[in-house]
């Protein structure tokens, strides 16, 4: 492809501005508005050209399993707000995860990962184990645990932050240390804040990770996934990967993300705002136990999240009391049935404000003893806050939680 993993021109320029210009790459037609190539293949001059395109000795496009224009700008306007090297970009942000796993590990490598991340996520290193690659769950927030879990097979540090749904921040310069003197690489999944908020790449990460079907698209309209870090890597061992195994971004969903990154920052800050103001509220509600939102001044690692973090983010979890699990799912699930605006939905990321219960959704599938080292009880809520009017999102919330002051 035609400097594909060229460097960014724009990259001196302000975030607002490359979020709205960079990657932008076009035709003869001269269109303003990133041009959409829903194309399978492309066409050769000749033979000999079709030839060179085919064995690498030339740049240019060949099929979209692996090579696309549309999907091209996607990756190279990511990559500059990520301040990447390269991109690629994949269909989920679960492939995204596996194809990074399948360039990086092999049979006997073991994997250490955060206990606090996304259930499939879990679950997916789990699975691991039926090709003998092993993987460590540790505490997100200790390092010593990270280091104590090291062997001579380690060869992935793995971790979200914030992490899913507890809002845990990671100390990224300490891991990344750990990793680095170790040779062990570092992967970051910055799904809950976006390149908006955080770059972990300027923090020591090796590798980001996106799960583009949340903030990215803003909108909950469609699935994308992105890889992100050195060229070599990208270009070297995931590119080739995804030539052969193919869960590619489609040019359609690339041309959804491009316009989602248009507005990411403005997104993620509003939301951010609104997300603040709800924390505030459900912190002083007496039906409510404890609220985890990094923004909070009571956030256990909110000076962290300062260095490392824009703003605390748009997710705010919080938990119910009762007297036993089986009544505090009872009163979790009464909060959330009473909702009449807010979206019930296990998705994240939308300008509509979404609830679920991770402990029976999004982590419904891992074991009790799973969820209880991640501190995912039965009374927890998650909120992924959205771009309406507080003002309704509290009284939205406070129909159930009134209930339980009763």
């Amino acid at each position: 492809m035609d400097d594909y993993f060229a460097p960014d021109p724009l990259e001196d320029l302000h975030f607002a501005t490359r979020a709205v210009r960079a990657g932008n790459d076009r035709s003869a037609f001269g269109e303003h508005s990133e041009a959409l190539y829903l194309t399978s293949s492309f066409v050769f001059r000749n033979a000999a050209e079709a030839a060179a395109r085919f064995g690498n000795q030339t740049p240019g496009y060949v099929y979209s399993r692996f090579s696309n224009p549309t999907v091209r700008q996607f990756e190279r306007r990511l990559a500059s707000l990520e301040r990447a090297e390269a991109c690629i970009a994949t269909a989920s942000g679960m492939s995204a995860i596996l194809s990074t796993a399948m360039a990086l590990l092999k049979a006997g490598d073991h994997v250490v990962c955060a206990n606090s991340v996304f259930g499939a996520t879990h679950q997916l290193f789990t699975m691991l184990s039926r090709y003998e690659v092993h993987c460590s769950f540790v505490n997100l927030t200790d390092e010593r645990e990270w280091a104590s879990a090291v062997t001579p097979a380690t060869r992935m540090f793995y971790l979200e932050t914030p992490s899913n749904p507890l809002n845990e921040i990671a100390n990224l310069e300490a891991l990344s240390g750990l990793a680095r003197a170790r040779g062990i690489t570092l992967v970051v999944d910055n799904c809950f804040c976006s390149p908006a908020l955080q770059q972990p790449l300027l923090h020591g990460a090796d590798v980001v990770i996106h799960s583009a079907t949340k903030y990215i698209d803003g909108q909950g309209r469609i699935l994308g996934g992105a890889i992100l870090g050195k060229r070599a890597f990208i270009e070297g061992m995931v590119l080739p990967l995804l030539r052969c195994t193919g869960p590619t971004l489609s040019a359609f969903n690339a041309w959804v993300l491009l316009k989602g990154l248009e507005t990411l920052r403005v997104r993620m800050h509003a939301q951010s705002a609104n997300a603040l103001d709800l924390a505030l509220w459900l912190d002083s509600h007496p039906a409510v136990r404890r609220v985890y939102y990094p923004g909070l001044a009571s956030h256990p690692q909110r000076e962290l999240t300062v260095r490392q973090q824009a703003s605390g983010g748009a997710i705010v979890s919080f938990e119910v009391g009762g007297n036993d699990p089986e009544d505090q799912r009872a009163r979790a699930w009464s909060v959330i049935d009473q909702t009449k605006l807010i979206s019930i939905t296990g998705n994240l990321g939308d300008t509509k404000t979404t609830i679920t219960h991770p402990a029976s959704t999004t982590h419904g599938r891992l074991t009790a003893q799973a969820r209880e080292a991640a501190g995912i009880g039965e009374g927890l809520i998650r909120l992924a806050v959205g771009l309406e009017f507080p003002e309704d999102l509290r009284h939205d919330l406070d129909r159930g939680l009134a209930r339980l002051c009763a």
